[in-house]
């Protein structure tokens, strides 16, 4: 009926380790939650605009970060692309500026 002392404290020292892990499991919990809400929709938008910037072509229009918009005349090495914004009006503009293309040119057809 009574437990020795001895005893009592062997028992909760076998239980010590696995009181570690559940000290650390909300922080992992909120790693995992913050990763799922926060990192990866992030990530998935990055690659989106990576493949939009590469898929631009001549003819495209499109809108920059700084709210300007205009009709793309060349692209360039380099990460440079040369938007037309008025009639002889060209600026060039980096990439990476770019948020939105408003409409796509459609490829030119190859010559079988």
């Amino acid at each position: 009926m009574f437990v020795t002392p001895a005893f009592a404290q062997d028992a909760g020292a076998a239980a010590g380790g696995m009181a570690a892990f559940g000290q650390f499991l909300p922080l992992i919990l909120i790693f995992v939650i913050m990763y799922f809400l926060l990192i990866r929709p992030q990530q998935k938008k990055v690659k989106e605009h990576r493949s939009m910037v590469e898929a631009l072509r001549r003819g495209d229009q499109v809108v920059t970060q700084g709210g300007i918009i205009g009709k793309v005349t060349n692209v360039k090495e380099g990460g440079e692309v040369e938007v037309e914004i008025a009639a002889g009006v060209k600026v060039r503009v980096v990439k990476s500026s770019i948020t939105t293309v408003m409409s796509k040119t459609e490829p030119a057809a190859s010559a079988e």
